[in-house]
């Protein structure tokens, strides 16, 4: 008599489930601190530029002087698009009018891994490995900032090699130069959300990498879970719930109205923390440095919020994540709101690149099991 195998019994979404070994980073969400190898993320979003975060990650260590400024002038050369990618963008671009930048990089990225001849990582050695993803990564702020401005119907600007990441990123997307502060600014948020633990995207990355496919490959899928609003899309839907608002008197009435009738407030609460997300109070600073009635309205929010949660959901620790005070800064400095998740996806392909690199070096594909619910088998075949 055959058996069937017990299959143990998980949580829904695999909550909490360890899966593997990283050295690539943790989230200790009861302490509300995450870090990338053995360093605070947010001391070095403080402290640090995001080209020394990128060689930690791929690395394991903190560039010196010399081999810092040798990584920053490595990756700027590999931002230029090669020309079977660019001259397809206008039609991705077209396709993509509804969808928007972070649809059209799935397409892209499949091309620049074809265009580049990328090849199965299980088949590299891992200095052919990070050579790939170093590509991939530079590639990918060109590739959103076109298709942003080829759908406003702009020309591309094409990437400098002479500027660091963020403030060429900001200079692909508007044409010119931004202000230090700015460009530190979302220096600081590219930096805070890297990387996250085994979040949706980073796992599905990592799935797609235990089966040796190439870092294009891996990247796509990584890109396709990030565009799902329950998990990429929420800062400019945070920055909505403000202007849904309005004005400081309507906020305890519509909240209310949204907590009683059971609807999610957009930026608010977090599947880890049980405390306040460190990066929300980082980039909360970091508004607050600039000012002005948009930040006044979302600190007020905030406050309300949190004690209206507090009266009607008590015991829940329900605070601003990161997409709160993300959508705040991005508006601040003059990103559009079609480009608030896809400036998530230019930092976290840094992430997914280093987590791809590392079950790179694991040949075991990953493939769990599920438990069947559906009528019992066999059943007879009903004649036709």
């Amino acid at each position: 008599m055959t058996t069937t195998p017990v299959v143990p019994a998980v949580p829904r979404g695999l909550a909490g489930v360890v899966v593997t070994d990283t050295a690539l980073g943790d989230v200790r969400g009861r302490e509300g601190f995450y870090h990338y190898r053995q360093f605070s993320a947010i001391e070095l979003a403080e402290t640090r530029s995001f080209e020394d975060v990128w060689y930690l990650m791929f690395h394991g260590e903190l560039p010196d002087r010399a081999a810092a400024a040798d990584f920053t002038a490595r990756t700027a050369k590999l931002r230029a698009l090669p020309a079977e990618v660019r001259e397809a963008l206008p039609a991705i671009a077209r396709a993509g009018a509804v969808s928007g930048p972070l649809a059209g990089l799935r397409t892209a990225l499949s091309l620049l891994g074809a265009a580049g001849g990328y090849r199965p990582v299980y088949d590299l050695d891992a200095g052919s490995r990070r050579a790939d993803a170093l590509a991939a990564c530079a590639a990918v702020p060109t590739i959103l900032t076109a298709l942003q401005r080829l759908g406003e119907g702009l020309e591309p600007v094409e990437p400098r090699e002479d500027l660091p990441y963020a403030a060429n990123y900001l200079y692909m997307l508007t044409g010119t130069e931004a202000e230090p502060e700015r460009v530190r600014a979302v220096e600081q948020y590219l930096i805070s959300t890297v990387d996250h633990g085994f979040n949706a995207s980073t796992f599905t990355a990592r799935v797609v990498a235990s089966t040796g496919a190439d870092v294009a490959a891996c990247l796509v899928a990584a890109v396709g879970a990030l565009s799902g609003p329950l998990h990429g899309g929420a800062p400019s839907r945070a920055l909505d719930t403000l202007d849904a608002i309005g004005t400081p008197d309507r906020i305890d009435g519509w909240i209310r109205e949204q907590v009683l009738s059971g609807r999610r407030i957009m930026g608010f609460g977090h599947p880890v923390y049980r405390t306040e997300d460190p990066r929300s109070r980082m980039l909360k600073s970091i508004a607050q440095g600039f000012g002005g009635p948009l930040v006044d309205f979302a600190v007020e929010v905030e406050q309300q919020v949190e004690a209206i949660l507090a009266e009607l959901k008590p015991g829940r620790e329900l605070h601003t994540n990161v997409e709160f005070y993300a959508g705040v800064v991005m508006e601040l400095c003059g990103l559009p709101r079609t480009m608030f998740t896809p400036t998530f996806c230019a930092a976290r392909v840094i992430g997914w690149s280093a987590n791809i690199l590392e079950q790179a070096e694991d040949s075991k594909i990953i493939r769990p099991a599920a438990r069947y619910i559906g009528t019992p088998p066999p059943q007879p075949v009903p004649a036709p």
